[in-house]
């Protein structure tokens, strides 16, 4: 298995031929139910096995031949669809076509707690302008 607690790469997105060649798998992709621990939510996808065939040499990983930790561009480009906040973490390599996802538990909810707070905090500027020329 392949893992990289410190991924900076930024990654290359794919060409529009690429990608156009790797969405004709999109409807094949599966998506597992999701699981937890304590600290996270985890899934898995699997991607048809022919797909990894058109994906570009670069986004594997030549010493274990399984695909490297891709961004999210990356994944999203090769029609792989989830919410916001997955991070690919891991390929699991007996098995190529199936790459590892987490995202910390509740991230949905503290972002529409962020969106929130940072919504108050806007219309609490709002306010104090309007009374500072209000003076």
């Amino acid at each position: 298995m392949y893992h990289n607690q410190h991924h900076t790469f930024q990654g290359r997105k794919l060409s529009d031929q690429e990608r156009a060649r790797a969405l004709e798998f999109q409807e094949s992709i599966h998506y597992s139910p999701r699981y937890s621990d304590d600290t996270h939510e985890y899934r898995h996808v699997m991607l048809p096995k022919a797909m990894l065939k058109v994906i570009p040499s670069d986004y594997f990983n030549s010493e274990t031949g399984t695909l490297r930790i891709l961004t999210e561009d990356e994944w999203r480009g090769l029609g792989i669809t989830q919410s916001l906040g997955w991070e690919h973490y891991e390929c699991h390599a007996p098995e190529p076509h199936i790459l590892l996802f987490k995202r910390l538990l509740n991230y949905e909810a503290e972002l529409r707690a962020a969106a929130a707070a940072a919504a108050a905090q806007q219309q609490a500027q709002q306010a104090q302008q309007q009374a500072q020329q209000q003076q």
